[in-house]
């Protein structure tokens, strides 16, 4: 008599555990594989194939190339969010002649299902927001100064101005005679008024060749915007009302950041900039003296 197992325990079992995890709890391994190219595959072949390198994708588009060999590589960390991944998905698409919908739509599926659903802009703008200047000069002072300034010297010319007539009026009572006054001249004819140029023109009109100037005009809608210098500094931070417009001047450039593009038109230079921005798609552009560029 044998102790321990029979010998029917040492045989091998055809039982195996089954899994009954759902499908898209498995492991990658287990899942079934999607036969489409990846979003960055997609628009690195295309780049490829239209024979354009990464650092001219990043010039048209205004994409930093970090970011675009991230999104080559399906890494989109270092977009900012869905928002900002969809609209740089969108701008490489067009750049390399890829239809922007299908990729899209692959992303959605890959990262929740469906586009985002619209955020008021100042949230949604957060991560964008540039810390202020601590060392910002105190404008209110001395537009404070600059108006009292301006008080003094037009009630001292009011002042001047009223004692100089009544002292011309004086002495033309006492020595003027009939016989040696001038006559008095007929009125000139009143002359219509120089038509005055419209004030969103004329501000760009006047644009200095030594300098970029850009206008931006929330036509379309209210959108966040974000301007800064070529030092980094920040000239403008904050939602742009529809209707509104702000107008920015550096010597070299300005780097602006639209959180709305389409509902943004732009003044570069005394030129009207043409865009194909989307609502709500979010752009970074860059200007300088020599833009528009021609052709």
């Amino acid at each position: 008599m044998s102790i321990g197992n029979s010998p029917e325990d040492d045989r091998p079992s055809d039982h195996r555990p089954t899994d009954d995890r759902p499908a898209e709890s498995r492991p990658a391994a287990e899942s079934p594989a999607d036969d489409r190219p990846s979003i960055g595959r997609t628009l690195q072949q295309a780049r490829i194939d239209a024979g354009l390198t990464v650092d001219e994708i990043s010039t048209s588009t205004r994409v930093r190339i970090p970011i675009v060999h991230a999104i080559e590589q399906d890494d989109f960390s270092r977009c900012g969010g869905d928002v900002y991944a969809r609209g740089h998905i969108r701008t490489l698409a067009r750049a390399v002649g890829v239809d922007p919908a299908l990729l899209l739509a692959q992303y959605d599926a890959a990262h929740g299902g469906r586009p985002p659903a619209p955020t008021p802009a100042a949230p949604l703008f957060e991560a964008e927001r540039i810390r202020s200047d601590p060392r910002r000069p105190n404008w209110t002072a001395a537009m404070v100064a600059a108006i009292v300034a301006v008080i003094g010297f037009v009630g001292f010319t009011a002042f001047s101005g009223g004692d100089d007539s009544d002292g011309s009026k004086s002495q033309v009572a006492e020595g003027a005679t009939p016989a040696t006054s001038k006559p008095a001249t007929k009125p000139a004819p009143n002359k219509p008024a120089d038509p005055k140029p419209d004030p969103s023109d004329s501000a760009i009109a006047g644009a200095p060749q030594d300098k970029v100037t850009v206008k931006v005009n929330a036509a379309d809608g209210r959108s966040w915007i974000s301007a800064k210098d070529h030092n980094g500094r920040t000239l403008f931070d904050g939602v742009l009302e529809q209707g509104k417009s702000k107008t920015f001047q550096d010597k070299r450039k300005i780097d602006l950041v639209l959180g709305d593009a389409g509902a943004i038109k732009l003044f570069v230079n005394g030129k009207a900039v043409e865009n194909e921005f989307d609502p709500g798609q979010v752009e970074r552009l860059t200007y300088t003296k020599g833009d528009p560029e021609v052709g």
